[in-house]
């Protein structure tokens, strides 16, 4: 297993990116890529995973969905991903969270569900806890809370650590394509002072969490986890047998818009 697998870029048959995607100014003055879809609400916000994009399949899948239904959808790029300005190597979990609470407030209006891929479910917890007038419900596609610590620094070994000291950096193997990922100092760090697995998660609204047993980055342990912790009274978690971390085959999609349906037909 290659801990820093939280990727999610396949795509369905008949999908395709939009070309041209809008940008928001974040305060700093660097711009967030996003595309959205007029509709009702609640609204729907997608959040990609780790070195993933805003094109990945379940993005698309999910933004389709939103055009048959006339909901209200955005999907967008973190900082230093797909063609969001900045570098990779400069995020952290906090950076890539201000990204998603900076989304709902400025591209959406009224309550929010949020679709969380990997780490995408780490960060739509940090949102729902920013903004928790906002946030009416979180669906979360092999949530990866706390990957930075459980997933990563525990996984290093100590020449891993030493050279993460020395240079900053470490260079991890993917399974996903040649390019190894650089792991920052600084991503490990601020990573530390966000983690939500130690203790009760003071989130009180609908919940869902679809996790693959056959999942070789994020361990099904991880949601069951998430599961104990949050403090609300309705989390239903959905474990797929044969499920894999994408999470991104037909039959994967068709339970993602059941799921999702049902958590917005029980918000409305």
């Amino acid at each position: 297993m290659s801990e820093t697998d939280m990727t999610d870029t396949d795509t369905p048959p008949g999908t395709s990116p939009d070309a041209a995607p809008r940008r928001l100014t974040r305060p700093d003055g660097a711009t967030i890529a996003y595309h959205t879809v007029s509709g009702k609400g609640p609204g729907v916000i997608f959040v990609h995973g780790f070195m993933s994009d805003m094109t990945g399949g379940k993005a698309l899948f999910l933004e389709h969905w939103a055009r048959r239904n006339g909901r209200a959808f955005v999907r967008f790029d973190q900082r230093g991903h797909g063609v969001s300005d900045g570098r990779f190597e400069d995020g952290t979990i906090s950076a890539w969270a201000d990204d998603l609470v900076q989304v709902i407030d400025h591209l959406t209006e009224g309550p929010q569900v949020i679709v969380g891929s990997s780490m995408g479910g780490w960060l739509m917890l940090l949102a729902a806890l920013a903004r928790p007038e906002r946030v009416a419900g979180l669906l979360g596609l092999a949530a990866a809370p706390d990957f930075t610590e459980d997933l990563m620094w525990s996984e290093f070994d100590a020449a891993a650590r030493a050279r993460l000291a020395r240079d900053g950096v470490v260079h991890v193997p993917s399974d996903y394509g040649d390019t190894p990922y650089p792991i920052t100092r600084a991503l490990i760090e601020d990573g530390r002072t966000r983690t939500l697995l130690g203790g009760p998660i003071p989130i009180h609204c609908p919940v869902r969490l679809i996790q693959g047993m056959q999942d070789e980055s994020v361990p099904w342990s991880t949601a069951q986890r998430l599961l104990d912790r949050l403090e609300s009274s309705d989390v239903e978690l959905t474990l797929v047998k044969a499920g894999d971390h994408r999470l991104s085959e037909l039959h994967d999609l068709a339970r993602l818009e059941r799921v999702l349906t049902g958590l917005l037909g029980a918000l409305e």
